[in-house]
């Protein structure tokens, strides 16, 4: 009971230096609030607003009916160019995606034929032109083959195929990077916030003051971890429902009371992570340069920005050391597909399992550095 109390006491001297340290708490509120928006609403690997050119060789119904059926909320309105124009053009940037019609396109359609139609696309930004090369094939085919239906001309295929997504039909970009900007925003707030206390204690000189009390290494470790991650904890409860549910109207399918119980199990294991490289490092710009590598990596291969599957096997076998990918998992399965605890019990566990690994390194590590600096 003696160390439990004591545990809360410290928890809530972390109260009290945090409540004056206004940088920290606007980076709190911006990350989870500002940057949760200007993130779901900015980054776009979607195609969006691209611009386009056609240059059209055959001036027939057809090829103007496929001019017309590109859809204006991923391309600009399509400008007529001319063959000769066309790498100008593209050298210097003015359009995303050319379309080339060949001469006498539609009569070679309508006579069975299989004429090619050019499509050039600037792969600077290689997300959107991999997509909007993909949109463009499916616009073209499909309108292709409703004209040669109202036609007469038999153009259906044996099999088709229909495709239908799951979790987000409508394939908004928002409803991703949303969420996964929260993630992320949690994993640099965890990790910095208790460092940052556990450096501004050394700098400031209170840290000797820690040591002439009757309180333990571990009790000093766990009331920083408490009090900070209660802190980021309460930052997420209003992200997730004035941010997400109300600013970008994103639809959470799953129980917030069970992911706000697996965050709790992350921040457990982040915060203890912080606290272990605060610990290696003798000062803030030290533990600033260390702690940016290691949130960068784990945001980056975590799956917040591309699938775990798609990194090569030595960095997934590496990750999973990382709390991140579990937490990205289990987020994932909750807010998006609505799992319930038989679900995402497993990644609960292993990042409770984590948390502890880290706990008992960064205690280790304190515990010497206390001893140094005693």
């Amino acid at each position: 009971m003696r160390f439990l109390k004591d545990v809360f006491f410290l928890g809530l001297k972390e109260f009290s230096s945090l409540r004056y340290d206004y940088v920290m708490l606007g980076l709190v509120v911006y990350a989870l609030s500002i940057a949760v928006v200007t993130v779901a609403r900015g980054v776009k690997l979607e195609v969006s607003n691209a611009a386009i050119a056609i240059v059209d060789q055959d001036r027939t119904q057809l090829s103007q009916r496929l001019a017309d059926a590109i859809p204006r909320q991923y391309f600009k309105p399509p400008i007529m160019v001319e063959a000769d124009a066309i790498d100008h053009a593209i050298d210097a940037g003015r359009y995303t995606f050319v379309v080339e019609f060949p001469p006498h396109f539609e009569a070679d359609v309508l006579a069975g034929r299989s004429p090619g139609i050019a499509v050039r696309a600037d792969a600077t930004a290689i997300a959107q032109a991999g997509n909007g090369i993909a949109y463009l094939q499916d616009i073209l085919l499909t309108e292709t083959a409703r004209y040669l239906d109202q036609a007469g001309v038999n153009s259906v295929l044996p099999i088709q195929g229909v495709v239908r997504f799951a979790f987000n039909p409508n394939l908004n970009g928002v409803r991703f990077n949303g969420v996964m900007q929260v993630i992320n925003s949690v994993t640099i707030l965890s990790i910095l916030l208790v460092g940052a206390a556990i450096m501004r204690e050394r700098e400031h000189g209170t840290m000797e003051h820690l040591l002439v009390m009757p309180v333990t290494p571990a009790a000093i470790a766990l009331g920083k971890i408490w009090a900070n991650g209660l802190v980021i904890l309460i930052a997420v409860f209003l992200s997730v429902q004035l941010v997400l549910r109300m600013v970008l109207d994103i639809p959470i399918a799953g129980s917030i009371a069970l992911f706000l119980a697996g965050t709790v199990l992350y921040l457990f294991a982040t915060t203890s992570l912080g606290i272990l490289l605060a610990t290696i490092a003798n000062s803030m710009p030290q533990f600033a340069l260390l702690a940016i590598p290691v949130f960068v990596t784990m945001m980056l291969l975590s799956g917040t920005m591309t699938p775990l599957e798609s990194i090569p096997q030595a960095l997934q076998a590496a990750m999973h050391v990382s709390p991140s990918i579990y937490f990205v998992r289990f987020a994932q399965a909750i807010l998006y597909r609505g799992a319930g605890f038989p679900i995402v019990w497993e990644d609960m566990a292993i990042m409770a399992g984590l948390g502890v690994v880290f706990l008992v390194v960064a205690i280790a590590r304190f515990r010497s550095m206390l001893a140094k600096a005693g």
